[in-house]
C-alpha cells in the first residue's frame, strides 16, 4: 500500500495511491482518519481497513470515479508533521570512504553500535522547492537515504521485535550545508545548523507488505532485515550516485533498538538510514580528489534539480531555490573573531 499526503483545503489530506490516482482515506471508510497523524495513532486498525479498501478498489468493487490524478495536486511529505526525526549512520561503505578521504582510519566503534542524530522535524518537507539561505550554498549537498516511520509507541524495543513498529519505507534527502556543518563540528557538537533547514521525504510511504519480495537477510552478526532496492541520485538529469538499500550494515531494527533504549518512540517518528555509499557530493568529491589533484568539486547550486530514486519507493524530486536575502551568519563569525579578547 502506498500512502500519500497532499494539500487539500489548506490542510494535509491522506490518500491511497492506486494506478496514479489518489483516493482519500476518509472517503473510503467512515472510520479512516483524514490525515497521516490520525492514521498512525491507531495504525493496526487503520491499516487493516485501508488494505480492505485498497483491495476493493483494485478489484473494481468500489467506485473509482472520485479518484484524483496524482499529478494534479501538491504532494506533501508523507508525514507532514512528524513527532521527531532521527538520522542514522548505517552504511559502512559511506563511513569508510569519508574517513579514507580525510586520511584517517576507519573508526572501530562503527561496528560496535549504531548511532544517529536528531534533526529539525519542523523542517520536514516533501517534493518541490528547497529554499536555501546564502550560507547554505557554501558547499550545499544532497544525501541519498531511505527512512522509516514509526507506527506504534514503544520503549526498550528489541531488534527482533522492531519490525512491527515500522509503518513503512520512504525516500529521504538529508539536505546538508557542509560549510556550516564542518565549522560547528570542530567544537564536537552537531550536526545542527548544517542540517536543520531542510529534510525532504517522500513522495509516498510504502507499507512493508508491498516490499516482502525484496526482503534480504541482514549482514553477518546483525539482526533484522534489509531490502534489495536500488538507489540512485540524478542532478539535472545526470546520475551522480548509485547504491542499494541492502548495503545497510546496521539494520533499521537495530537502530530502533538503540533509539528506544530508555525512551519512548512515538507514532510519527521518522528514522533515516544515513547516506548510502557514493550518496553525497562530500564523499564523491573526496574520492575524486584522491585520484586526481585537479578534480573539480561539485556542489548543489541555485536552480539545480535533484531526483532521488529508490526501487518501489518512487522518485523524490526537489529544486534548489535561493532566498532573496544577503543575510549571513558566516560573516558574523568573522566579526566575532575580530573582537575576541586577548
Amino acid at each position: 500500500m502506498k500512502l500519500v499526503s497532499y494539500l487539500k483545503e489548506g490542510g494535509d489530506q491522506l490518500a491511497l495511491l492506486i494506478d496514479n490516482y489518489l483516493f482519500d482515506t476518509n472517503s473510503l471508510h467512515r472510520y479512516l482518519p483524514r490525515n497521516m497523524a490520525g492514521f498512525l495513532i491507531n495504525w493496526e486498525e487503520n491499516f487493516l481497513l485501508a488494505l480492505i479498501a485498497e483491495k476493493l478498489l483494485i478489484e473494481g468493487k468500489t467506485d473509482k470515479s472520485n479518484g484524483i490524478p496524482y499529478n494534479s495536486v501538491k504532494i506533501l511529505a508523507p508525514v507532514p508533521h512528524p513527532t521527531s526525526c532521527r538520522d542514522g549512520y548505517a552504511f559502512r561503505q559511506h563511513v569508510a570512504a569519508a574517513r579514507r578521504n580525510r586520511k584517517v582510519n576507519m573508526i572501530p566503534e562503527f561496528d560496535q553500535y549504531p548511532v544517529f542524530y536528531f534533526t529539525n522535524h519542523n523542517s520536514i518537507q516533501g517534493p518541490g522547492k528547497v529554499v536555501c539561505m546564502p550560507d547554505h550554498f557554501q558547499k550545499l549537498d544532497f544525501e541519498l537515504e531511505a527512512a522509516i516511520v514509526i507506527c506504534r509507541r514503544g520503549k526498550n524495543i528489541k531488534a527482533e521485535e522492531a519490525e512491527k513498529y515500522i509503518g513503512g519505507l520512504m525516500i529521504m534527502n538529508d539536505v546538508s550545508a557542509r560549510q556550516l556543518q564542518m565549522e560547528e563540528m570542530v567544537l564536537n557538537l552537531g550536526p545542527a545548523k548544517g542540517k536543520d533547514f531542510a529534510t525532504s521525504t517522500g513522495p509516498f510511504l510504502v507499507t512493508l507488505d508491498e516490499l516482502e519480495q525484496f526482503e534480504v537477510a541482514a549482514k553477518n552478526n546483525h539482526r533484522g532485515k534489509n531490502w534489495n532496492l536500488r538507489m540512485t541520485c540524478k542532478v539535472n538529469g545526470l546520475q551522480v550516485s548509485e547504491g542499494n538499500l541492502s548495503d545497510m550494515d546496521w539494520t533499521f531494527a537495530e537502530i530502533i533498538e538503540r533509539a528506544s533504549y530508555g525512551v519512548d518512540l512515538y507514532p510519527g517518528d521518522i528514522i533515516g538510514s544515513g547516506t548510502v555509499g557514493t550518496g553525497c557530493f562530500l564523499e564523491l568529491n573526496g574520492t575524486g580528489k584522491l585520484t586526481d589533484q585537479n578534480y573539480e568539486e561539485q556542489w548543489l547550486k541555485e536552480g539545480d534539480h535533484v531526483e532521488l530514486k529508490i526501487d518501489r519507493l518512487g522518485v523524490l524530486s526537489n529544486t534548489i531555490v535561493a532566498e532573496d536575502t544577503d543575510y549571513s551568519i558566516l560573516k558574523k563569525k568573522i566579526l566575532y573573531s575580530d573582537t575576541k579578547p586577548n
